[in-house]
């Protein structure tokens, strides 16, 4: 028998495929899915039922039709590329400037489900190709709702990781205003006048939650504190990547610093605001090595970091006045397993855990006075830490909202150029 007979041989095919079939139920862990090798058995053996009923089967001589042809291809897309999406790779569009100059607005990534492990579809009615919405309105149905379950992974979350994962806020959504955080509007207007003004609300599944991406500053077990606008991880500083950045307020002698030079600099100059009062720019965001060459700038009269030290208590987590974006913790990240003595003092650094992650019931835990977290939890910051709503406004961030780990760049575009200049070519096919 010559390759080409044994490569085409039909039990040749039904093995290959039976052997990837059972090896993806044994990573899927639900062994009920076996009963699929019958239909194996009868696409490549048998033969006795048109699984493929959509595509015309030809008589000798007949004109093939255009329509049925793409169509066997358009089933054929949605199948592989959904099936692609759910266990192993999916894009992702960054859409603020939260990460900059670590992903800048209009990076468009390839995310990595098998770093973490994919998650088994919590809700798995969803139109193809869709996340949460189409044509404004909801692109999945409840009907059918499966308990959290992640599949093996290669690893699990690290400190300094790049991490996409469901906004934890994203569970009620202003219909109307969807990219705005509905608790925080509420801590602000209270949720009466929210509602008559910006209503109606949307509750979502944890799996349908908007994703956003940050660095993971801390995981289960740690405890965090951030001083003078540095990350501090059980006692010792934290590393400061080569992206992160803060907001300083920059003097000049009175002019604005050349355009080009800023540019040169990686900054980005439609969100700089030059004041003529001061004169300078109040909030420029500059990372170590932005500073170091900006202050050898002529112009540059004075630097200085506009760390805050107070906020508003409806603002920063958990919304009781004890800390400020620059100045804030310690906090211990709760950990799968390990039990926290409650008391009315910590509560509010832990209710919404119980209450809405974990569904367990608030009054009876703290009348016990203590609670057993069952799941690990993590601390995401932003790169552009001054201008990033992360962990600091909302808090933890639980392990069942991962979603995977941003893994190459594929394109990036600037949106305020034109093409072809507003194509980062020196950031195509990057790997994070």
């Amino acid at each position: 028998m010559s390759w080409k007979d044994f490569t085409h041989n039909k039990w040749t095919k039904f093995t290959f495929w039976a052997l990837l079939y059972i090896l993806w139920v044994i990573w899927l862990g639900s062994y009920w899915w076996l009963f699929g090798l019958a239909v194996i058995f009868d696409i490549f053996i048998t033969k006795k039922v048109r699984w493929n009923f959509w595509k015309k089967r030809y008589k000798e001589g007949e004109k093939r039709s255009a329509a049925n042809e793409w169509l066997d291809a358009v089933i054929f897309a949605v199948v592989v590329v959904t099936f692609v999406n759910i266990f192993f790779v999916q894009a992702f569009k960054i859409p603020s400037s939260s990460m900059e100059s670590s992903l800048y607005t209009g990076d468009r990534l390839f995310v990595s489900k098998l770093t973490y492990g994919p998650r088994v579809p919590q809700t798995p009615l969803t139109i193809p190709f869709t996340h949460n919405t189409i044509f404004g309105r909801e692109s999945y149905s409840t009907l059918i709702q499966n308990r959290y379950r992640r599949l093996k992974g290669f690893r699990e979350v690290r400190k300094g990781d790049y991490v996409v994962f469901g906004f934890p806020n994203g569970d009620t959504v202003l219909r109307n205003y969807p990219s705005d955080d509905y608790y925080a509007l509420c801590r602000y207007l209270g949720r009466d006048a929210v509602l008559s003004s910006y209503g109606p609300i949307v509750v979502r599944p944890s799996d349908k939650k908007d994703h956003y991406v940050k660095r993971c500053v801390a995981g289960p077990g740690d405890t965090l504190e951030v001083k003078d606008g540095m990350v501090w991880i059980n006692g010792v500083q934290q590393e400061v990547y080569p992206g992160i950045q803060l907001s300083y307020k920059v003097t000049t002698n009175g002019g604005r610093i050349n355009a080009r030079t800023l540019d040169k600099l990686g900054l980005n100059t439609r969100e700089l605001y030059f004041d003529n009062n001061l004169p300078g720019y109040p909030a420029m965001p500059l990372t170590a090595e932005m500073l170091r060459e900006l202050s050898s700038v002529a112009s540059v009269v004075d630097i200085e970091a506009n760390l805050e030290t107070q906020s508003d208590p409806r603002e920063i987590f958990p919304f009781t006045g004890w800390w400020s974006r620059d100045e804030f913790g310690p906090l211990w990240i709760p950990s799968k397993g390990a039990t926290v003595n409650l008391t009315a003092d910590n509560l509010p650094l832990y209710e919404r855990i119980i209450r809405d992650y974990e569904h367990g019931n608030v009054a009876e835990a703290l009348a016990r006075g203590t609670y057993t977290f069952g799941q690990d939890y993590y601390f995401m910051m932003g790169d552009n830490r001054h201008n990033s709503l992360d962990s600091r406004y909302w808090g933890f961030v639980p392990e069942d909202h991962i979603v995977g780990r941003p893994v190459i760049i594929w394109l990036s575009t600037d949106m305020g150029k034109k093409f072809p200049k507003n194509i980062r070519w020196r950031r195509f096919l990057k790997f994070v």
